[in-house]
C-alpha cells in the first residue's frame, strides 16, 4: 500500500494510542513487523508544544521512515500550523485525529466529536493538506452514535480534500470500545472511494486479521490494543498471511529479550521516575497476554500473578523493577512451558 510517495512493506500499522505509542513502543513494534507506527496525538495548541509531554512525543530519534505523527484540534488554522510544526520536527506523514472517543477530547469538540460537523471537517482537512508538502491521512469512527453513522460522507469529503489514506475504527464515538466492531461500514466505505482504506478495531489474532481483510476489502489493518503486551502480534499476523498457519508462540527467552529491551528503552527515554511508572502498565499487559489466558482455570497461579503485579507497581527503582520482572517471567514461563 502507498501513502503518498511511501510504499509500506506490508499491510500492518500500529495505531496511535495516547500514553502507549511512545518512541520506545513504536520502534519495538516496527522491529516486530509493523510497516508504520503512528505517534501519540500532538495537540494543535501551540502553548503546549514546549511542555515535556509534547517534546517527548516529538522525539523521533532513531525511527525508520516513514514517520507518522497524529495531530488533534478543532481550529483549521491551528491544525495547519501544527502540521507544519511537526513536519519541521521530522514528521513525514501527518495523521489527523477524528476518531478519539475520550471525553476530555470530545468535550472540546476534538477527536470523534468533529464528525458531527462535516463542514468543519472539510475546512480542517483542506487547511492541513494545503499547509504541508507531506501526505496527510485521517482517522475516524463510523459516526457519532448508532443513529448518526456518517463515515461514508466523511470519507467522500476526505478524498475530495486530498487525504492520502483513511483509517476507520469500526465503532461510533458513543460505542467507545464496547461491543463488536462493525466491519460492514468499513466495507461500504471501501467500495465508494479510491484512496486506501485501513481497517481498525478488535484485531487481536492472525485469524481475526485475515477475517477483517476478507470482510472489509481494506488495503491495510491498524492494530491498537491487540499489540499491548504483545508487540510480536505483527510478526504472527505476517507469518499467517504468508503461510496460512500460526507462528509458534515466543518462548521464555524470546519474551525476556523483548521485555528487557523494552523496559530499558523506556528508562532511557523517560528517566528513572517516569520510566518506572510508564513501564508498569506495559508489564501488566505482558502478564495478561502471556499468563492469564494460559492459566485461566488455575486459581493459585492467577493469585501469584496478581500478587506480582500489585508488588511491581510499588517499585520505584528501574534496577529493581527490571530484575524482579525478568526473574518473574523466567520462573513463570518455565513452569507454564513444563
Amino acid at each position: 500500500m502507498k501513502i503518498g510517495p511511501y510504499i509500506l512493506d506490508n499491510p500492518l500499522i500500529l495505531a496511535p494510542m495516547a500514553g502507549v505509542t511512545d518512541r520506545p513502543f513504536r520502534m519495538l513494534c516496527r522491529e516486530q513487523g509493523a510497516s508504520l507506527a503512528v505517534s501519540e496525538m500532538v495537540t494543535s495548541n501551540k502553548q503546549l508544544w514546549h511542555s515535556r509531554k509534547t517534546q517527548l512525543r516529538l522525539d523521533h530519534t532513531g525511527e525508520s521512515s516513514p514517520r507518522s505523527v497524529q495531530i488533534a484540534g478543532t481550529d483549521p488554522a491551528q491544525m495547519a500550523e501544527a502540521a507544519q510544526y511537526n513536519v519541521e520536527n521530522g514528521a513525514q506523514i501527518i495523521d489527523i485525529n477524528m476518531g478519539c472517543p475520550a471525553k476530555k477530547v470530545c468535550n472540546v469538540m476534538a477527536g470523534s466529536a468533529l464528525l458531527r460537523n462535516e463542514s468543519l471537517v472539510a475546512n480542517i482537512l483542506h487547511s492541513v493538506v494545503n499547509a504541508v508538502d507531506v501526505p496527510v491521512t485521517l482517522k475516524i469512527r463510523t459516526g457519532w452514535d448508532l443513529d448518526n453513522r456518517n463515515a461514508i460522507s466523511i470519507a467522500a469529503i476526505a478524498e475530495a480534500e486530498g487525504i492520502q489514506a483513511l483509517t476507520i475504527h469500526g465503532r461510533t464515538r458513543a460505542c467507545a470500545f464496547k461491543g463488536e466492531a462493525e466491519y460492514e461500514t468499513i466495507a461500504e466505505v471501501k467500495s465508494r472511494i479510491q484512496i486506501p482504506v485501513i481497517a481498525n478495531g478488535d484485531i487481536d489474532s492472525p485469524e481475526k486479521a485475515v477475517e477483517v481483510l476478507r470482510q472489509t476489502g481494506a488495503d491495510a489493518l491498524m492494530i491498537g490494543r491487540g499489540a499491548q503486551g504483545r508487540p510480536w502480534i505483527f510478526k504472527e499476523i505476517l507469518h499467517y498471511l504468508e503461510h496460512g498457519k500460526n507462528l509458534p508462540s515466543p518462548d521464555t527467552n524470546e519474551v525476556n529479550f523483548l521485555l528487557n529491551k523494552h523496559l530499558k528503552n523506556l528508562y532511557d527515554f523517560y528517566g528513572e521516575t517516569m520510566g518506572v511508572r510508564i513501564a508498569r502498565k506495559h508489564i501488566g499487559w505482558y502478564c495478561k497476554h502471556l499468563f492469564n489466558q494460559s492459566v485461566e482455570t488455575n486459581s493459585d497461579i492467577i493469585a501469584e500473578i496478581e500478587s506480582f503485579r500489585n508488588n511491581i507497581n510499588k517499585v520505584e527503582s528501574t534496577e529493581i523493577q527490571l530484575e524482579k520482572t525478568i526473574n518473574f517471567f523466567t520462573r513463570k514461563g518455565s513452569l507454564l512451558a513444563a
